[in-house]
């Protein structure tokens, strides 16, 4: 196991989901349920195959795509994104 790569990641993942509509959706649902341990393992497997998903797609994009190409696709997109988001039109 690469440690290096685990704790990349889960502080990538842990950053990018704290205060995420996620987190709030969990938020919602164990107030309105007050079954918080149900609510803890439906998101966890939920996260789990969301996860699994994009790890496999990753890996079969990056078959087909260089990751040099992946990345500048990666960049512009999240620059379109962010100029939609300024400009008021996402």
């Amino acid at each position: 196991m690469d440690w290096k790569i685990l704790i990349a990641t889960f502080t990538s993942i842990f950053l990018a989901e704290l205060g995420d509509k996620t987190q709030i959706a969990a938020i919602i649902m164990t107030s309105k349920t007050s079954k918080p341990l149900t609510v803890f393992i439906g998101s966890m497997v939920a996260f789990a195959v969301i996860t699994i998903l994009g790890v496999t797609f990753g890996v079969a994009l990056t078959k087909f795509v260089p990751i040099n190409y992946i990345k500048y696709l990666s960049a512009i997109a999240f620059i379109a994104i962010g100029i939609l988001i300024l400009t008021g039109k996402l």
